[in-house]
């Protein structure tokens, strides 16, 4: 399980404190309006931003000693962070060793990973030659080969249109249950998780106002927040 215990971040115009549980194996779906904190949030987990104070742990280990590199943690970023001069294999690789100089288990365990989100056969192609959802199943493989117990999304989809973002969505749901991975997502498409989120936790103003089963999260209208964000306000 991952928990985040009052975990506080002061800058001088922004302040947040997380709490907020996700059980082991869940789909946890971050939402709230532009300039919040979803993001501030992910950074945290993965250890680009430290708090002040509080506690953050995954399975009873505490994740604040931790640099980013040994977090069992891996992040998909919105602009999916591929380097264009190499392959999707190649990118791919990067997850399990950065000198590229693979076992020969790891490079099926590379290779797995395409096949994982759909790319098999396309391993030599680089970035520029490929769509956007292709790119973006790319970092996702590179996310996967890692075998991290814990995978955090920022927004990954976004640029996508509506229905290769609720494809790539539904192949995340997927993978989660097949592998028992723990996913965090940000995503500003509340819709598009409804079926498939096992939690959503509601974001604004540096904290979590809200967790729980998205329809319930979105529906407490009482908090004018969520009401804004949901257009009933």
């Amino acid at each position: 399980m991952l928990l985040i215990d009052r975990c506080r971040l002061t800058w001088p115009d922004f302040r947040a404190e997380y709490t907020l549980a996700v059980e082991t194996g869940a789909l946890c779906a971050v939402v709230g309006p532009s300039g919040g904190g979803k993001t501030t949030l992910l950074h945290m987990i993965a250890g680009f931003e430290q708090p002040e104070s509080g506690a953050l742990t995954l399975d009873g280990r505490s994740l604040l000693p931790l640099p980013p590199a040994r977090r069992p943690v891996a992040i998909v970023f919105q602009d999916h962070n591929l380097f264009p001069h190499l392959t999707a294999a190649q990118n791919v690789a990067l997850g399990l060793r950065p000198s590229l100089r693979l076992t020969d288990a790891e490079r099926t365990a590379v290779a797995e990973a395409l096949d994982a989100v759909e790319l098999d056969g396309l391993e030599a192609r680089k970035p520029g030659e490929m769509s956007g959802g292709q790119r973006q199943r790319v970092a996702l493989a590179r996310a996967l080969v890692s075998h991290r117990p814990l995978i955090l999304l920022d927004e990954p989809f976004s640029s996508l249109d509506p229905g290769l973002r609720r494809g790539m969505i539904g192949l995340v749901d997927a993978l989660r249950r097949r592998r028992r991975i723990t996913v965090v997502m940000t995503i500003h498409t509340p819709e598009d998780v409804m079926e498939v989120a096992d939690q959503m936790a509601f974001v604004a103003d540096g904290s979590v106002i809200a967790s729980g089963p998205p329809g319930r999260v979105l529906r407490q209208y009482d908090d004018p927040r969520i009401g804004a964000f949901c257009g009933t306000g």
